[in-house]
C-alpha cells in the first residue's frame, strides 16, 4: 500500500479537485452528500475501533475519502457503492490499495451474509457508512434482521433519525425504530455533524452513531415477530391508547377483552400510550399473548 497522506483525499480542495476532474455530478435520488470535514472523519474511523484484525464493509464510498482511512487500519475492506459514476473515479482513488474490494452494486440487493463468508469466513464484520438519509433505516434492520455476523456499525444519519434510535420511553421521539434498534445493539451518538461538513449541503443536520451489537438480543420473548407486531400496532396510531392501537391493527385478531387482560397483566393503568412502555414491557406482552393463543 504505497500511499503517503500528502495523496490522500481528507483535504476538501482534493475533494472538489477530484470532482471537477471527473465532472462527476451529484444524483439528488441517490441522496449523494460528501463529507469533507477531516475531523468528523477521525471521529468516525476512531468510533468504529477497526483493528489490523477486522473486515469492514463500507456503505457508499463516495469517491473514497473514508475508504483510504479504513484501509490503512483493517485487513481488509469491502466497499459496495450503488452509482456506476463512481466507480472510475474510486479506481484511481484507490489504486495505491490492495485491501481493498470494490463491488458496484445497489447494497439493498446484496447478500451481506455471502460477502461476510467470503471475506471473513463467516466472522463478524465491522459496518462503517455514509447512509443515503431515504434508506438508512432499511439497511440497518437488514443487517440486524438478517442476522449478518456484525460486531458494530458506525454510520452518518440524519440527526433526528440518530435521536429516534438511542431515546428511552416518555419522549416524542421514542418509537418502533427506537424498540427495533435497542432490541439488537447499543446505540451511542458519537457526534452531531452540521450541514457544512458536506457538499453539497444537506438541508437537514446529521449524526455519526455506533450500534454495537449485542451478544444477545436485550431482551428476552418467546416469539420476537409477535413482539415487533405489537410495538408496530402501537406507535402506528401514536394518539391513540395501546388498547385501541393493538385493537385497530390489522396485524392482530385479539380481542377486546384479550388486550384488556393483557395490559393488566403489566401492572400499568388500562389508558396507557405505547411510548410509555419499556422493550422489556413489550416482551412481557407479547409472551403474554404467546400464552393465551387465540
Amino acid at each position: 500500500m504505497e500511499q503517503t497522506r500528502q495523496s490522500q483525499l481528507d483535504n476538501p480542495q482534493k475533494t472538489i479537485e477530484m470532482i471537477k476532474k471527473y465532472q462527476f455530478a451529484f444524483q439528488k435520488k441517490l441522496g449523494q452528500n460528501f463529507l469533507i470535514d477531516p475531523h468528523v472523519l477521525d471521529k468516525i474511523i476512531n468510533a468504529a475501533q477497526i483493528t489490523k484484525e477486522d473486515c469492514v464493509l463500507e456503505i457508499g464510498p463516495g469517491i473514497g475519502v473514508m475508504t483510504q482511512r479504513l484501509a490503512e487500519l483493517a485487513r481488509h475492506v469491502v466497499t459496495v457503492e450503488i452509482d456506476k459514476n463512481l466507480i472510475p473515479i474510486l479506481e484511481e482513488t484507490l489504486q495505491g490499495y490492495d485491501n481493498i474490494t470494490l463491488i458496484n452494486q445497489d447494497i439493498i440487493k446484496v447478500d451481506i451474509n455471502e460477502l461476510v463468508d467470503a471475506y471473513n469466513g463467516g466472522t463478524a464484520i465491522k459496518v462503517v457508512a455514509n447512509l443515503p438519509y431515504y434508506i438508512t433505516t432499511p439497511i440497518i434492520m437488514g443487517l440486524f434482521e438478517s442476522h449478518v455476523p456484525v460486531d458494530n456499525i458506525t454510520v452518518m444519519v440524519q440527526k433526528e433519525v440518530a435521536d429516534r434510535m438511542q431515546v428511552g420511553p416518555g419522549s416524542k421521539d421514542y418509537g418502533a425504530l427506537s424498540l427495533a434498534v435497542q432490541y439488537y445493539a447499543e446505540p451511542y451518538i458519537v457526534a452531531n455533524v452540521p450541514p457544512n461538513c458536506f457538499i453539497p449541503r444537506p438541508n437537514v443536520g446529521s449524526a455519526v452513531i455506533r450500534l454495537t451489537r449485542h451478544r444477545n438480543p436485550a431482551v428476552e420473548t418467546k416469539n420476537p415477530e409477535l413482539m415487533f407486531r405489537i410495538i408496530r400496532a402501537s406507535f402506528n396510531q401514536r394518539r391513540k391508547t395501546l388498547q385501541n392501537g393493538l385493537n385497530n391493527s390489522p396485524e392482530l385478531s385479539y380481542s377486546k377483552e384479550m388486550i384488556a387482560q393483557a395490559i393488566d397483566s403489566l401492572g400499568v393503568p388500562p389508558l396507557v400510550r405505547g411510548e410509555s412502555l419499556t422493550l422489556k414491557q413489550f416482551a412481557q406482552l407479547a409472551d403474554w399473548f404467546a400464552d393465551h393463543p387465540v
